[in-house]
């Protein structure tokens, strides 16, 4: 049997599923055959990026599904190298011809670096003409957010940012609220480093309820209505990745889980110079 996913309705009235399948790092030559799988799991969006190369596999794996295409929902990204009026229009339409599509479900600026303003401006009218149905922004901390939305007209719809037990975002996630963006999280299993899947503490609450370590950590963040995006090329760790409907987190599990915050990324640190000027400089073949 399928699991039934919650919807969660963005600031344009936009629905888009609570929790779906994220592709970073999947290489290309696997990404279809993985993309097939998360859809017949019960899937319905695909998160996938320029800059993650295998735009092409997801089409791919969209056309052979066979899946109507208004039950999809279908996210790519926009990277550095293409911000700007002219190149951030060229680079979405090169998106939506590897993607084999006629419109995205929500286009996101991937960071908060470089020309965005120009990329940001540039997505507004393919977003008015129907061709975007939400467009959005990734790894914006609040302050870069708040610029953005206090410029210009339309507010980001979505603001995907690196979000787990470790990494809980809370000053983030208000922000959004306040100004109605969706806090969408990638990395909902903190791509299994401080030792995860061995934490005592989500390992007892996990033990409780009869549900798996990953599962208690995706729970947390959809029971904030924090939409996440977990990545597998296993089917069964696709179909138990979803199996997190059927329970409700207390209290006091909530509570456990909010002191496992650092406050700190386990990734990239957005706010380090020399990794903004690496970052920056990074090319991929878009």
């Amino acid at each position: 049997m399928t699991t039934q996913i919650p919807y969660v309705t963005l600031n344009n009235g936009v629905r888009m599923p609570l929790l779906g399948f994220g592709v970073f790092q999947i290489p290309d030559d696997q990404t279809q055959q993985a993309v097939e799988d998360a859809l017949e799991a019960g899937y319905r969006l695909i998160d996938t990026a320029a800059a993650y190369e295998n735009e092409r596999a997801v089409g791919r794996a969209i056309a052979a599904s066979g899946i109507p295409r208004d039950e999809l929902f279908v996210t790519t990204k926009l990277w550095i190298q293409d911000y700007g009026q002219d190149s951030t229009e060229r680079a979405f339409d090169r998106s939506l011809d590897r993607l084999g599509l006629d419109h995205l479900d929500l286009y996101l600026i991937h960071q908060p670096f470089g020309d965005y303003y120009g990329a940001w401006r540039a997505m507004e009218d393919p977003s008015r003409a129907g061709r975007i149905r939400a467009i959005g922004v990734s790894n914006f901390y609040p302050d870069r957010l708040a610029d953005l939305i206090t410029h210009n007209e339309i507010v980001p719809a979505v603001n995907q940012i690196e979000t787990h037990v470790f990494f809980q975002r809370t000053d983030d996630h208000e922000l959004m609220r306040e100004h109605g963006v969706r806090h969408e999280a990638w990395g909902p299993l903190s791509q299994g480093g401080q030792g995860f899947f061995d934490n005592p503490v989500l390992a007892d609450i996990a033990r409780t309820h009869g549900k798996s370590v990953a599962q208690i950590a995706l729970r947390w963040l959809v029971q904030q209505e924090i939409v996440v995006i977990p990545k597998s090329v296993r089917p069964q760790r696709m179909a138990e990745n979803l199996d997190v409907f059927d329970f409700q987190l207390t209290k006091d599990d909530m509570a456990r889980i909010a002191d496992l915050d650092t406050g700190r990324s386990q990734v990239f640190d957005h706010h380090d110079p020399a990794g903004v000027k690496w970052l920056g400089g990074v090319r991929f073949d878009t």
